[in-house]
């Protein structure tokens, strides 16, 4: 079957996975409404092309911390890709560089940071969880600095884990020929209790409902790699984000895993693009399946994009050949999008290029 768009993927895996790794990649918090908002509120934005536009020529390169890539589109931080494949996380490093944009390794990985960066040349960012031991951390971030990451992704949403039902009906348990790679070979001190699902239910006890801001500046005492707030959703935090200190924020909602009812990032994006007044970089995850996202969530102010699911199930369907397909795909339809809304680059893509609920009329009818 000829695979024509990302959410083709999905189906596939669907149907390749075991009901409880599909579930567990899928589902989102209790009644699923932000899961479905995340997409539905793109369907909502609409476009204002313009046209006779000379677009014989796109360019979608930009610039991210410094980095050139070839496109606003980035891997966000999944865990456990080997229960998709049994290549995991390399075959994501893999198809990431030889599409020329950044992936992002999960501190629940089932490949470690020195796995990933032999897979060869490729910019890659950290995803950091907080561990009620510090210790446990800064080994992490250590680990993440020698195999050459250039970037911390700290996740700040989740100083408990959301109510995935899914999850709770079929038991999850990281299969037992699986392991979290990362936290093997550090010194786990006397919180650790090896048991069946070892460092997977380590992890998951370890995380720090106490995680506040001063970590945020703690966490630069101990690295002098750019972080990343990730889990941002309104101005206030933004603004104590900037405070704080960060690098970037990325405006997500977890892919709806923990609160749900919170809006759909890309309802949430310009609230945060607005408060950050341009000072750091916006980004977006959640809900992006098509080429228009992108242009949508650029439209309204973001930096780039970052995908999750997606590559989760390309990578169940085909593998690294699928996530380069998913990234590919992505990017022709973000380029034709330009193309065809008159935008030659990035740069050109502005807020007057869609219009959305809360715009007011541009032109106000006579009564």
């Amino acid at each position: 079957m000829e695979i024509t768009n990302v959410m083709e993927y999905e189906e596939i895996a669907k149907k390749k996975l075991p009901k409880m790794v599909y579930d567990y990649y899928a589902s989102g918090a209790e009644d699923q409404w932000t899961l479905t908002e995340n997409r539905n509120a793109f369907s909502r934005i609409l476009f204002r092309p313009r046209v006779l536009v000379d677009v014989s020529h796109i360019d979608g390169t930009t610039m991210v911390l410094g980095f050139k890539i070839s496109m606003p589109i980035m891997i966000a931080p999944t865990a456990m890709q080997k229960m998709a494949h049994p290549d995991g996380e390399c075959a994501t490093a893999r198809a990431a560089s030889a599409a020329g944009t950044i992936m992002t390794l999960s501190s629940w990985a089932t490949s470690n940071a020195e796995e990933v960066a032999s897979t060869g040349p490729g910019i890659r960012f950290f995803q950091l969880y907080v561990l009620k031991d510090r210790n446990v951390v800064a080994q992490l971030v250590r680990r993440a600095e020698r195999a050459g990451f250039r970037a911390i992704i700290l996740t700040v949403d989740t100083p408990r884990l959301g109510r995935r039902e899914a999850d709770i009906k079929n038991r999850f348990a990281l299969p037992s020929y699986l392991t979290l790679k990362n936290f093997e070979g550090l010194d786990l001190g006397k919180n650790y209790k090896t048991n069946d699902s070892g460092l997977t239910t380590y992890a998951a006890e370890q995380t720090d409902r106490s995680l506040s801001w001063k970590d945020v500046k703690w966490l630069q005492t101990i690295t002098t790699l750019p972080i990343l707030v990730k889990g941002v959703l309104t101005a206030e935090d933004t603004r104590l984000a900037i405070q704080a200190g960060a690098a970037g924020i990325i405006v997500s909602n977890h892919g709806a895993r923990q609160l749900d009812y919170v809006p759909a990032t890309i309802m949430a994006l310009e609230e945060v693009v607005k408060a950050a007044q341009g000072k750091i970089p916006v980004f977006l995850d959640g809900g992006v399946r098509r080429g228009t996202d992108v242009f949508k969530a650029l439209a309204l102010g973001a930096s780039g994009v970052f995908i999750g699911r997606p590559v989760l199930f390309s990578l169940a369907a085909e593998g690294e050949a699928g996530v380069k397909k998913v990234l590919q795909m992505l990017r022709d339809e973000f380029e034709l999008t330009m193309a065809l809304s008159g935008c030659r680059s990035l740069k050109e893509i502005t807020r007057d290029h869609v219009m959305t609920e809360w715009d007011r009329p541009r032109i106000l009818p006579r009564l």
